[in-house]
């Protein structure tokens, strides 16, 4: 598995409140492709990246937490004369949905996540991989949208699955109808896509999850994914229709759940269980990382997968990740 665009730092305020009362922020790993990858490394699948960070120390922390989580960072590009891209998140008081502050294009000058650019990639590695997981967020500025682009293409030609994440923030793109436009160019090379209530609505126009769904099929996309948070999953192909219910949790903050999620989506597809069992393995995985602060912080390997299943199925014996 593969995962291209985005790996910032996230500071995430450690009290839920406005940004004008948080005084405290905590620095974490962030970026919506490789949160994911990180989830699937713990599950203990292969992951890659191919991503850009600055020459700076931010950059250095997030290539040390790729090396902890045992990815390969063998195409992880380091920009000279470039800082790494940073966020902050603050999380609402009873929800404890995130909301954004960027500081990357085009708020400010040129950072690393947009920087990364054709010349970077390596076209050989990307045939090697059995999915390409891409990040919408990263499409939004140039010359990062070239670089994402030409890889995809290539994958399509390779006979690699290209799993696509829209990663909807509409403050770093020029224009809702340029958002528009690059979006529906990925659905239409996209083999599996994954949606979060949010981004359904935005794209397709439908608070239904089924009839975004079926309109995101007609795309061409093979397997859609509609994530609908403390209700549980949605996904759709053209012969299975399956709702999932969610674990009951304590959020603390959901920043990463949907990562977390695709995370689950995406080890079981690798491993070719059968798309209930997929969802279920999200679910989880999706519910854990609520629990904690930070996007990856509860990201859960395979036995605390399984211990937290082991938890709400009491009759639980046979470990989904034993294979």
């Amino acid at each position: 598995m593969i995962g291209i665009g985005e790996v910032l730092i996230d500071f995430v305020a450690t009290e839920s409140a406005p940004y004008t009362e948080v005084d405290t922020f905590k620095k974490c790993f962030g970026g919506a492709p490789m949160n994911t990858l990180i989830g699937i490394a713990r599950l203990g699948v292969g992951a890659g990246v191919i991503t850009a960070v600055g020459d700076d120390p931010f950059g250095e922390f997030l290539i040390n937490e790729f090396k902890k989580n045992n990815i390969d960072m063998s195409h992880i590009c380091v920009k000279k004369d470039t800082r790494t891209t940073i966020t902050f998140v603050a999380n609402d008081p009873v929800t404890g949905e995130g909301t954004f502050l960027f500081y990357r294009k085009p708020w400010i000058r040129e950072t690393a996540d947009s920087a990364l650019s054709p010349e970077d990639i390596d076209y050989n590695y990307i045939s090697k991989a059995e999915i390409l997981h891409v990040s919408g967020f990263a499409l939004s500025q140039n010359p990062s949208r070239k670089a994402i682009l030409s890889a995809v293409d290539y994958a399509k030609k390779s006979g690699v699955k290209v799993s696509f994440d829209p990663t909807l923030r509409v403050d770093v793109w020029s224009s809702k109808k340029n958002l528009r436009r690059l979006y529906s160019r990925m659905l239409r090379l996209a083999d599996i896509a994954t949606f979060s209530r949010e981004e359904a609505e935005f794209i397709f126009k439908t608070s239904d999850p089924e009839k975004a769904a079926q309109k995101a099929l007609k795309f061409g996309v093979q397997i859609a994914g509609i994530k609908l948070g403390s209700k549980g999953s949605y996904i759709k192909t053209k012969k299975k229709n399956i709702f999932t219910p969610a674990f009951k949790v304590k959020a603390i903050d959901t920043i990463g759940a949907g990562d977390g999620w695709n995370a689950g989506l995406l080890v079981g597809l690798c491993k070719g269980w059968e798309l209930k069992r997929c969802a279920t393995i999200a679910n989880a995985v999706g519910a854990m990382v609520v629990t904690k602060r930070g996007a990856i912080t509860a990201l859960p390997n395979k036995r605390e997968l399984n211990q937290f299943l082991k938890k709400h199925y009491p009759n639980y014996t046979d470990p989904f990740l034993s294979e």
